[in-house]
């Protein structure tokens, strides 16, 4: 009886000792059973942050597969019911007029899962030096897009830049080829800012017009305009060092990871700002949020106050992403067994994953959004409710007053990011090198806190780009630029196979120390697990001779 007794206590310590071990937390409870595995599809903007966090779950035995396929596709697949969630930027029915998209035919709804800025990552130099520090107004950026301006030293380019001698090189927008989120985003501002560049550029297409929001961006042969897949393929092409002159639309986080830079946008109060986590979250106060419970489009966002938002600390497109979930009743494909791993998951990213949105080069969920996701997740089948104690969460939005923290707290824009002569010369996205200017930008407080500078994560180290040291794979020599005849170089910068979300620590991890200590614990356990019963049994036995 001892014998049996022991080698249960015994095993028991050791279960614990191994759980806190790899887990960092004491072992969860077990009532619910096992985690199954979900899987999911969409949005590539959203991806960098979704992967980083399915990862980050592993440890708690979550088994979060997803593919980024873009954000119609998601939609389609989490229709048909091939996916257990979809992940997309716009609600079904708003993709070019809803004219063949299925919607789902069980109980669905949108959750939000976090903030962002559309981001204009690009490839650009001047001589040797890589351009950190490009700005752009919105109708420049649009006829960019819609094949306007074919040159980087137009005259609305360098009216936007004062300080920098563009180049007469051609200008290459690079566009998604697939139904994509961040296109909608696009299409969704550019049709409601400046309605005219866009219908006319869709008509040349062979588009009907009002042409309005669509996911699959039109493209005119024997343009410029080149087309790629996913948000993972538009960044690598444009961070070729073969793409100098090229331009892209894709969230903040693919510029961050490529140490790649992006360009200022000009907004109402006619400052340039970048897309950081503060910029983001002081847009995002005059986003409008449907809040009609019950109603199909609860949680969706109308982003018009966004782009006319006067503060001058705001980056114009900023938005939210979604994630599609199962509600109220198991269906063919979702069955009850996965409701505790996919509400898990969500609880996870709508709490603690937060913390980590500014380093992946996203924004947070204010207050209000997350304890309505909270409120959203407790309707998938099979979810094993929580109470979450939101000032665990430690997201850096929240207030005891219900207030935007980040937004409130976010920093001034500098003078030199405001319309006028002088231009500011620090890098922007992940490429913090400057770029000299002609009229003075560096003696305008660059150094100071500002909300268009960078957000300085760990996550992404200083790049080196633009200072003419070649980067690995870079092509030796000299290049020459084919449309003007000069020799440019500055290659900084990651190939294709460099996109990817970066790993964050996770806050939970053990001291060296105590893990050392831990394991020798945790063997000493398991020894005591074989040697002791018998030795044990052994001196009863001997005792009971004597």
């Amino acid at each position: 009886m001892l014998r049996r007794v022991t080698r249960v206590v015994l095993a028991a310590a050791a279960a614990v000792t191994l759980t806190f071990l790899l887990t960092g937390s004491p072992p969860a409870a077990t009532a619910a059973g096992p985690y199954v595995p979900v899987n999911g599809a969409g949005s590539t903007w959203s991806e960098n942050a979704i992967r980083q966090w399915a990862s980050n779950v592993q440890q708690y035995g979550m088994r979060i597969d997803y593919a980024g396929t873009g954000s119609t596709d998601g939609r389609n697949q989490f229709a048909s019911g091939l996916v257990d969630f979809g992940v997309s930027e716009i609600p079904y029915g708003k993709d070019d007029n809803a004219a063949a998209e299925a919607k789902p035919k069980f109980k669905y709804a949108y959750m939000p899962i976090v903030a962002g800025g559309t981001a204009f990552m690009y490839n650009l130099s001047i001589g040797k030096n890589r351009v950190t520090n490009l700005r752009l107004s919105g109708d420049t950026l649009v006829k960019i897009f819609t094949n306007v301006i074919t040159k980087w030293n137009d005259p609305a380019i360098k009216a936007d830049n004062p300080g920098l001698a563009l180049p007469a090189r051609k200008i290459v927008p690079v566009v998604r080829s697939d139904g994509s989120g961040t296109t909608a985003q696009f299409s969704t501002w550019m049709a409601n800012q400046y309605p005219s560049l866009w219908n006319a550029y869709c008509a040349r297409a062979g588009r009907k017009t009002p042409c309005g929001v669509t996911s699959i961006y039109p493209t005119i042969a024997g343009t410029a305009t080149t087309a790629q897949s996913s948000s993972t393929g538009v960044a690598a092409y444009v961070a070729q060092d073969a793409s100098v002159g090229a331009i892209t639309y894709v969230e903040y986080s693919y510029a961050l990871n490529l140490h790649f830079p992006v360009a200022k946008i000009r907004n109402k109060a006619d400052y340039y700002i970048e897309p950081t986590a503060p910029s983001v979250a002081v847009a995002l106060l005059k986003a409008k949020i449907n809040n009609v419970q019950g109603s199909q489009d609860y949680l969706t966002q109308d982003l018009r106050g966004v782009y006319t938002n006067a503060d001058k600390r705001t980056y114009p497109l900023s938005s939210y992403s979604y994630m599609l979930i199962p509600v109220d009743e198991e269906n063919d494909r979702f069955k009850v067994a996965k409701g505790k791993t996919l509400g898990d998951f969500a609880y996870y990213f709508l709490c603690e994953g937060q913390q980590q949105a500014d380093s992946l080069g996203y924004s947070p969920l204010p207050k209000n959004l997350v304890e309505a996701g909270i409120a959203q997740v407790k309707r998938i089948p099979g979810v094993d409710v929580k109470a979450i104690n939101l000032s665990g969460c430690h997201n850096p939005t929240f207030s005891s007053d219900g207030s935007n923290t980040l937004a409130k707290n976010a920093p001034q824009p500098r003078a030199c990011d405001k319309v006028g002569p002088v231009q500011c010369t620090t890098g922007t996205g992940g490429a913090k090198s400057e770029t000299p200017t002609s009229n003075g930008g560096n003696k305008n407080n660059n150094n100071t806190n500002h909300s268009s500078g960078g957000t300085g994560n760990s996550a992404n180290p200083a790049s080196t780009a633009g200072t003419g040291t070649p980067t690995a794979g870079s092509t030796a020599g000299a290049v020459i630029d084919p449309d003007t005849g000069q020799v440019v170089g500055g290659t900084g910068g990651g190939g294709a196979d460099s996109v990817s979300a970066i790993p964050v620590s996770l806050s939970n991890q053990l001291d060296p120390t105590l893990k050392l200590v831990l394991i020798i614990v945790a063997c000493a356990l398991l020894l005591g697990l074989t040697v002791g019963p018998p030795l044990i049994a052994r001196l009863l036995h001997g005792g009971g001779r004597r």
